[in-house]
């Protein structure tokens, strides 16, 4: 059921008034009890989507999209850097490198 605005053109009372679309257009103020009562056409209530299959991302602008696309590769990108940095570090921290020199053993006379 929509909300109707009304206006008194007697006593300038303005006020909402929530009736059903078949309901009877109203023509006494309730302040002043003169029938100078007009309906005011109102914008309406914009429609909102709620619940499972409508999302709030489906209708957004292009370059929001864009600038989307934008932040999720430079994210992506820095992981990757971390990850190639961290891995390298591993590696080294692993394995200690082994001693080639070879040591004479001392001889025996």
């Amino acid at each position: 059921m929509p909300t109707y605005d009304y206006l008194c053109d007697n006593c300038g009372h303005k006020f909402e008034k929530f009736q059903s679309i078949t309901a009877r257009q109203m023509r006494k103020c309730p302040e002043c009890g003169k029938n100078q009562l007009k309906r005011l056409i109102g914008a309406g209530a914009g429609i909102i989507f709620k619940g499972s299959g409508f999302y709030e991302t489906d209708y957004r602008s292009e370059s929001y999209k864009e600038a989307k696309k934008k932040e999720e590769k430079t994210a992506t990108e820095a992981k990757d850097e971390k990850d190639t940095k961290t891995k390298t570090e591993a590696k080294s921290e692993t394995k200690p490198k082994k001693d080639t020199t070879k040591t004479k053993s001392p001889d025996k006379t």
